[in-house]
């Protein structure tokens, strides 16, 4: 079909943006593209392309804004129950860290999720993607690690593959057994670590070969923090899930700077994620790589805190930048990246540009997809958003509502209605 008459087509065309480059969005007023067989094969001006596929069928997008489907590199989506009494104690002056040590946090989530089936975990966890998929998230990382045990765990993969499945939204999973120290090694952290390098990594590799052997392998990742796993034990277990081949990724200097984001560099993980405590040493590494600095300012804002990741110094590093919404049950139930964007605006310092190619074209480089997706170019994937607003400024600008009209998902029209969606 012909998607045509955007009064600004956002293509972000050219690849992940570094340094002073993010917020390169590629403009084309009065822009359309041509959808065949789930790809873009065109794009261009509206007059350009009606002159050259005269007899395509037709998608008007009204004058309104066109631009690539949002990408969110960093979810917790899968998860069973809630945290609303943590919020609770957190708004009463209680410290996260504080939750965790007794028993919350992280750990009250893993006991609900262990005693949970599958398919209540499938159940819990569709209608937040699908409120991602309404609110313009077309492809999504997704974690686990609410299980610390292998069983659980692998679980929360099975179900994440069902999920990927039947979704309209393409989830990139990651193996996060590393997420906190398991209950049952609670003073033995050491032992746990080495649970996961000997016992979960190996298996999970074999795991993933027989249940999902048309796939890339998921990525790794490890929560590398203050009572968490500290820089030699987030060593250890990427060095060994990159020895086994898995693509990693890491939490760092979401509390406290241990090192972990130059970690992260010097092992080529795809990303670095929260970066709020970040030294300048690693964001000098950082900048130096082709690792991503993903923030997450939804979760300082989850947990009311005052610092958010260093932007301004990333891109004077020349590091690459993206957004995740982190949706997770303890620090950031939020869906979508449109609230990302507004509160990276406004406490990152972010231009709607610069948000706006964080969020497509960079965080789709955090999940290593930007050969497919993130941009509105010939041979990618065709998801794309139709916006209800003429001026891409209005992303960023505007929050607390839905700014999505329509999402295309591999050229299939879907239109948004009050938070769900429908086809048209």
């Amino acid at each position: 079909m012909l998607i045509h008459s955007a009064s600004q087509l956002l293509t972000l065309a050219g690849g992940p943006q570094r340094g002073h480059a993010l917020g390169t969005l590629g403009i084309i007023e009065n822009g359309a593209v041509i959808v065949r067989d789930e790809k873009i094969i065109a794009v261009g001006t509206t007059d350009e392309l009606r002159n050259a596929y005269p007899d395509e069928p037709t998608l008007d997008a009204g004058h309104s804004v066109l631009m690539p489907g949002f990408v969110d590199p960093h979810t917790h989506v899968i998860w069973a129950g809630d945290r609303a009494n943590e919020f609770e104690m957190k708004m009463g002056g209680m410290a996260y860290l504080d939750i965790l040590a007794a028993g919350g946090g992280i750990i009250s989530t893993v006991k609900a999720t262990r005693t949970a089936s599958l398919e209540t975990l499938i159940a819990q966890t569709r209608p937040r993607l699908l409120k991602m998929f309404a609110h313009g998230t077309t492809t999504a990382e997704a974690k686990t690690g609410y299980g610390l045990q292998t069983s659980t765990e692998l679980r929360l993969l099975k179900a994440l593959l069902a999920l990927d499945d039947e979704s309209p939204l393409d989830l990139a999973i990651t193996f996060l057994g590393a997420h906190a120290i398991a209950p049952e090694y609670k003073d033995n952290p050491q032992g746990y670590t080495d649970e996961v390098v000997n016992t979960m990594l190996p298996m999970l590799k074999e795991w993933w070969e027989t249940h999902a052997p048309r796939l890339n392998l998921p990525f790794v990742d490890v929560f590398c923090e203050t009572k968490a796993f500290d820089l030699e034990q987030s060593r250890q277990i990427l060095t060994r899930a990159g020895s086994l081949g898995f693509p990693l990724k890491i939490h760092a200097d979401e509390f406290d700077n241990l090192g972990g984001a130059a970690l992260a560099a010097e092992l080529g993980a795809a990303s670095a994620d929260h970066l709020v405590r970040t030294s300048d040493a690693d964001i000098a590494a950082l900048g130096k790589s082709d690792t991503v600095a993903v923030a997450l300012p939804c979760t300082p804002f989850g947990l009311a805190e005052k610092d958010y990741t260093p932007a301004k110094k990333l891109i004077a590093a020349d590091a690459m930048l993206a957004l995740a919404t982190d949706c997770n049950p303890g620090t950031s139930w939020n869906e979508s990246m449109q609230i990302a964007i507004a509160l990276a605006c406004r406490y990152m310092k972010l231009t709607p540009a610069q948000a706006i190619a964080a969020s497509t074209i960079n965080s789709a480089h955090a999940i290593r997809r930007s050969d497919t997706i993130g941009s509105i170019e010939v041979g990618k994937q065709a998801d794309m958003l139709i916006l209800s607003v003429p001026d891409y400024r209005q992303v960023g600008y505007r929050y607390g509502t839905n700014l999505v009209k329509q999402v295309i998902k591999r050229g299939r029209v879907y239109s948004v209605d009050v938070g769900y969606y429908r086809t048209a």
